[in-house]
């Protein structure tokens, strides 16, 4: 397996969790890309998705793993064990990097030696006590390339960031309309974003991921914006099952989508952004109604004649009212 080496941590454990933890072991698992995400930042009639979601959901993968490698562990060492991948009040980075793993970059993202920025990380929770490795010294020095590349300015400080700015946020957790401000700088991307960790100098000693599972699907390469956006739910499902990109449903991809359309300067797609003015969804008619805009104002006019006034979502009206 592609793990970097285990490094334990004694650490006290919340009470919910585990009232007997002796030591808390981080791994972290390589998924580095074989080419660099931002090229196809530059395709913007195709969308861009995230690295970590252009195959399988690791959390699943990983938490396989990690249940071997705890099994062998508990069989040796003669105690419990538990696994955990993001299903947890445990703070993963800061323990990666106290356990010296890594460091935690300006980014607040883990950096690693070995790795670059291109790490998932897991945790094996244990009785045993074991001798904590050295943590991680910080090696960012004066270096700002992923502050100054933030399309969003999401980071108001080194080592701080501002999650409301941010385009992983916006296009995943966020179940509304993308606000109007960070519209145009989201550009083609789809599901996540990648610049800051993908900018990292210390990507220089990356490699990319042998894990089959985790190395990117033809289809999520800068898959085209109008074949996406003819997906129906069914569709949908069928196409990210398996992914992470499944859990924020076919709407809110949609809605990102015709985000990326509205970005996208090809006038040809107009035509895709006006087939959903009907969408089901408000916030997938939202999304539409200012992309049209965006690639044909004249048309979004003669739609709005006579579509604003039939419809009953404040939020769709409000993106009409915009696109006077």
């Amino acid at each position: 397996m592609e793990w970097l080496a285990a490094h334990a941590e004694r650490r006290q454990s919340p009470q919910s969790l585990w009232a007997d933890v002796g030591s808390v072991v981080m791994l972290g698992l390589n998924y580095g890309p074989e080419s660099d995400p931002l090229a196809g930042l530059a395709e913007k009639s195709r969308g861009s998705i995230s690295v970590y979601a252009r195959h399988r959901d690791y959390h699943d993968l990983i938490k396989g793993k990690l249940k071997t490698v705890a099994g062998r562990f508990a069989a040796k060492a003669g105690s419990d064990v538990k696994v955990f991948v993001d299903t947890a009040p445990l703070m993963e980075k800061p323990l990666a990097a106290a356990a010296g793993l890594g460091w935690q970059g300006k980014h607040t993202n883990l950096v690693s030696r070995d790795f670059g920025s291109w790490l998932f990380l897991g945790a094996i929770l244990t009785g045993i006590v074991l001798e904590p490795d050295e943590p991680e010294i910080d090696h960012c020095g004066s270096c700002r390339a992923c502050l100054d590349i933030c399309p969003t300015a999401a980071f108001p400080a080194p080592y701080r960031l501002d999650a409301r700015r941010c385009i992983s946020y916006l296009t995943i957790e966020n179940k509304g309309p993308i606000p109007t401000e960070f519209r145009k700088a989201i550009g083609n991307r789809i599901y996540g974003c990648d610049d800051c960790l993908a900018v990292c100098p210390w990507n220089k000693f990356a490699q990319a991921t042998s894990e089959m599972k985790l190395k990117a699907r033809d289809d999520l390469e800068s898959p085209p914006l109008a074949e996406l956006a003819g997906l129906d739910d069914a569709a949908f499902r069928a196409k990210f099952s398996g992914s992470p990109v499944k859990r924020i449903g076919r709407d809110r991809f949609l809605r990102n989508v015709l985000i990326a359309i509205g970005n996208s300067e090809d006038n040809a797609l107009a035509s895709v952004a006006e087939r959903h003015l009907d969408d089901p969804s408000p916030v997938v008619r939202g999304a539409a109604v200012w992309a049209l805009t965006a690639l044909d104002a004249g048309l979004a006019v003669a739609h709005r004649a006579r579509r604003r006034d039939a419809e009953i979502d404040p939020g769709v009206i409000a993106e009409w009212d915009a696109s006077a």
